[in-house]
Formats: C-alpha cells, sequence, structure tokens
C-alpha cells in the first residue's frame, strides 16, 4: 500500500486516479484510453520533480522519517552476501535497535553496523524504533574492535531518532556507552564509513558516525536533537518543531556547507522509499568506491585524517 506524506496530499489524488483508472482498464470493456493515463502519469512526474527539488527542511524531515524508506536490515539483504549477525555486549544482553555482522560487499569483507527502527508495529517495538540502549552501543564497540582484529572495514548505518532515554539505560551508563562507542570509532585502525540513510539523532547517532567518509542521503536529517526536542526547550512547545527544524540547519545540504558530511548521495524521485532497490545499489555502488580508496591509507593515516576531519568542525564558519 503507498503512503503518503501530509504535503503530499495532491500526489495522492493523481496516482489514485491513476491506479483507479488502470484497475477499470484491466478488469471489463470500456474505453478508457491510454493517453488519458499517460497525462496522469505526466501530472504526477510534473508534481514530483517540482515538489522534490524545493522541499523545505520540514518536508524533508518528514521524508526521513517516511514508514517505506529502506531501513538498515533492507540494505543489509541487497548488499551483503553470507551475513551473519554477531549479537550481545557481553556484558548484559542484546539490544535489538542495533543490528551487526560480519558479509561481504561482492569481493569486500566488511563489518556492518547500523540502527534498525522497524517497518511495521511488530519489529519497531522489536526494535525499539532505532533507539539503542547502552548495551547496543557496546555491542558495536565488540563487534568495531572484532573487525579492527581481522583488518576488516567498518561501514554503519544511522537512522536514529536518539539514543532511548529509559531509566533503565541510564542507570546502565548510556552516556558512558555512546562516550566509549564515539572514541572507539574515532580510534579504529582499519577503514569506517558511515551513512545517514535517515534521521540522525543526538549523541545516539554521532557513537556510530564518527567515521573516515560520513555520507548522507539526499533527504535525511543530521542533528544534535529532534525538531520536537528543540522546540520543548526553546519556546516550551513541541508544536514549533517546524520552526527548530527550519533554524537547526539539519540537512544535507547545509551539513555538507559546514564540512560536518563529506558527500551527498542523491536519491531517486520522490524519495528513497520510491525505488528502495535503486537506492541501496547505488549506495552498495558507493561503498565499493570508498572502499577501496580508504585501503591505500596506512593505518596512522586512517586514525590522523579521522580526528583531523572532526576537530576542523566550526573552524570555517
Amino acid at each position: 500500500m503507498v503512503s503518503y506524506l501530509d504535503f503530499e496530499k495532491s500526489l495522492s489524488e493523481i496516482e489514485g486516479k491513476i491506479r483507479e483508472l488502470n484497475e477499470i482498464r484491466l478488469s471489463s470493456d470500456n474505453n478508457i484510453s491510454m493517453d488519458d493515463i499517460s497525462k496522469l502519469e505526466k501530472r504526477s512526474q510534473d508534481w514530483l520533480e517540482e515538489k522534490y527539488s524545493n522541499l523545505t527542511t520540514w518536508e524533508k524531515t518528514q521524508v526521513a522519517r517516511h514508514p517505506n524508506r529502506p531501513h538498515f536490515s533492507n540494505y543489509a539483504e541487497v548488499m551483503l552476501d553470507n551475513f551473519v549477525i554477531l549479537s550481545g555486549d557481553r556484558l548484559f544482553g542484546e539490544d535489538k535497535a542495533i543490528i551487526g555482522g560480519l558479509g561481504k560487499i561482492d569481493n569486500y569483507s566488511v563489518m556492518l553496523i547500523g540502527h534498525e527502527k522497524g517497518n511495521d508495529t511488530e519489529t519497531r517495538l522489536k526494535h525499539n524504533f532505532g533507539m539503542a540502549h547502552p548495551e547496543g552501543y557496546r555491542k558495536s564497540i565488540r563487534l568495531m574492535r572484532l573487525a579492527e582484529q581481522f583488518n576488516i572495514p567498518v561501514i554503519t548505518f544511522v537512522d536514529t531518532p536518539g539514543a532511548y532515554p529509559g531509566i533503565g539505560a541510564e542507570e546502565r551508563g548510556q552516556s558512558e556507552a555512546i562516550a566509549r562507542s564515539t572514541d572507539c570509532t574515532l580510534s579504529l585502525k582499519v577503514p569506517v564509513i558511515s551513512i545517514i540513510i535517515g534521521e540522525g539523532g543526538s549523541g545516539g547517532a554521532i557513537a556510530l558516525a564518527a567515521a573516515n567518509k560520513v555520507f548522507m542521503l539526499e533527504h535525511s536529517i543530521y542533528t544534535v536533537a529532534s525538531p520536537e526536542a528543540s522546540a520543548s526547550i526553546l519556546w516550551r512547545s513541541p508544536e514549533r518543531a517546524k520552526d527548530a527544524a527550519e533554524s537547526m540547519k539539519i540537512t544535507a545540504k547545509d551539513l555538507l556547507k559546514l564540512g560536518i558530511i563529506d558527500k551527498i548521495l542523491d536519491e531517486p524521485l520522490g524519495g528513497a522509499h520510491r525505488e528502495s532497490i535503486q537506492m541501496i545499489s547505488q549506495v552498495k555502488s558507493h561503498l565499493k568506491d570508498t572502499i577501496a580508496e580508504l585501503n591505500q591509507l596506512t593505518e596512522v593515516e586512517l586514525i590522523q585524517r579521522r580526528r583531523d576531519k572532526f576537530l576542523k568542525i566550526g573552524h570555517n564558519l
């Protein structure tokens, strides 16, 4: 079933009419012309081109959160051969908000780690909507150190509204786990590549994104706090989330300009959710090129360039 965002009402009406005409044409003898359908398809294409080239920050936030947007599990299933999931932090337990394991992207062995939000009510609850507990970040540390031991590149996929803020998570050292995960990512002797595929929220995102190369999908967002949380802090009103989003510089274009990310990966027209396989294939191709590039660097160069990259942030403002 097609899911439309609030600002896509006009598109839903056009495409609804297209589906209706196609169903009538296929189910009975009638005089519906393919020209009529083609004209509507042209209107749909024109609407997408016009709207998606001029999205506001709040509209991009909605696209980044689209329920049909490909998630970590979708990328892993399509991109990787022989993906073996590795579970548990060896300290407390398993956290399903972060999934990680070993696999191959064609000829490259990789350690793939990422937030998983889930795609329906059951899986969203199972994965806690992508909000990790300390165990998730400690598991990530364990897997990153394992990859380092065998000289395997680390690839992380970021898609979280933020780390889980529950009492239990805080009691078990949430902030400490995030800090240690960030430090581990910065100090790895192997290539580290991070891609923000949806939301990159707060420390829960940076814990997996202190990488040699940080990429964002065109309509993803990366922020110190969600627009809703920021609006609550600034104006005591989460209803002003739209205003907060516009002022926070959270889009891929904003962050590329600020030097926080390295590259924007274009999405299919209408967002990654409209052509998921195309988007995943594009990401796979880009990852292969980046692994080949980073494999040319020594351990010392990888660590130094990674640290320098983050120390420079803010110096050119």
